[in-house]
């Protein structure tokens, strides 16, 4: 874990880096301003390790607001570099392919200014976008759903990340996108908690009062080991779901719901149960529902399930970052099919980090079980 955020570390101080040389190369800096740009910097850098320690020392009055500017300047700073980096390519290309006469390629001042710009109209936009809950709907059609019961809806609550960032006022509007769904079953696969703070109660309440007929249940994610596995699963369970850590239950007299730790358990020295083993024992005839954070789906369980349902990924959250995690998961939104069970992944319904959505919007997704011949 310590190599994990030194790398990290060393990646964001990389991208100040990069920010102050062009704003260096666009502008003739003084030593008093580049002292003061360095000190704003080396603040930034470390701010997400100062609110940190801000949160477990009950300091919210700093937390809060030092959680705020850190976290929308992480993501103008990756939107600045993102787009800097594209504009640098783009200048290269002209030069060497010379479409524009000398002296009309675009100046150094100019590409800053350009990135300057386009990172902050996507920022503005992004913010406002990761407070628009959408609501994404799927339908599966099975016969094993009983003809008695035409229809089951379940809805996926996936990385809420409710902490600093992700408050009351965000989650009043998750809790309403759940209720105009009416569902049968809600779930949460992971990363419902991001930290510890005061008004987690209003929060627990706030979705102890959704009561779906079928229950209410939970994995854990990542982020409940990085925020405490002790408070937080107590927080999930005040909340009124049932936390499931490599168990299987049955909801009614057709459906099983499966739920498995996140491989972090392992890390803390605990043992995580094997799926094939648990979902072995299920009868085949029954619509199987399996609940994981991350959308990596065991081999030797396929056709042992019906549908996965997976979280983690937040499609990115930002533009062009995507990209990057298509590269560790193949699959990182939407539905898809892994030969005879189905694999769903959220786009998240939360933020981590920069409160801030671009290309990747929040979603509630409300899953449709319908009786029929058995496809999606």
């Amino acid at each position: 874990m310590s190599l994990f955020l030194l790398v990290i570390f060393l990646l964001y101080g990389g991208m100040h880096f990069h920010a102050y040389r062009k704003f260096s190369g666009a502008f003739t800096v003084s030593l008093p301003v580049s002292l003061c740009i360095v000190l704003f910097m080396g603040v930034m850098v470390c701010a997400p390790v100062l609110v940190r320690v801000a949160e477990r020392e009950g300091l919210e009055s700093i937390a809060i607001p030092l959680a705020t500017a850190g976290y929308l300047w992480m993501g103008f700073l990756f939107l600045f570099f993102s787009t800097s980096v594209l504009l640098d390519g783009g200048r290269f290309l002209l030069k060497v392919s010379r479409v524009l006469p000398y002296g009309c390629h675009p100046t150094d001042r100019q590409t800053f200014l350009a990135s300057l710009f386009i990172s902050f109209v996507v920022v503005v936009h992004g913010y406002r976008e990761a407070g628009k809950i959408r609501t994404e709907k799927v339908t599966i059609r099975t016969e094993k759903l009983p003809p008695s019961l035409p229809r089951l809806t379940i809805v996926q609550i996936s990385d809420v990340h409710l902490g600093l960032m992700v408050r009351e006022k965000r989650l009043h509007a998750i809790a309403r996108a759940i209720e105009n769904a009416h569902p049968h079953l809600l779930v949460s696969t992971g990363d419902l908690v991001d930290g510890q703070r005061d008004g987690m109660e209003k929060m627990a309440a706030e979705l102890r009062n959704l009561k779906p007929p079928y229950g209410k249940f939970a994995v854990t994610g990542n982020h409940e080991w990085y925020a405490g596995i002790g408070p937080s699963l107590d927080f999930t369970r005040r909340a009124g779901f049932f936390v499931l850590r490599g168990q299987n239950m049955r909801v009614g007299e057709f459906l099983h719901v499966a739920g498995f730790d996140d491989p972090m358990v392992e890390r803390s020295g605990s043992f995580r149960r094997n799926e094939s083993d648990i979902l072995g024992n299920i009868p085949r005839n029954e619509f199987t529902v399996v609940l994981k954070h991350r959308p990596v789906v065991d081999k030797q369980s396929i056709g042992l399930f019906d549908i996965q349902l997976s979280g983690h990924v937040h499609k990115g959250q930002i533009f062009p970052f995507g990209l990057v995690t298509r590269l560790v998961y193949p699959v990182s939104t939407g539905l898809s099919r892994c030969g005879d069970s189905l694999l769903y992944v959220s786009r998240g319904t939360g933020t981590w980090g920069p409160p801030i959505r671009f290309l990747a919007p929040p979603e509630v997704t409300v899953i449709e079980l319908v009786h029929g011949k058995t496809g999606s």
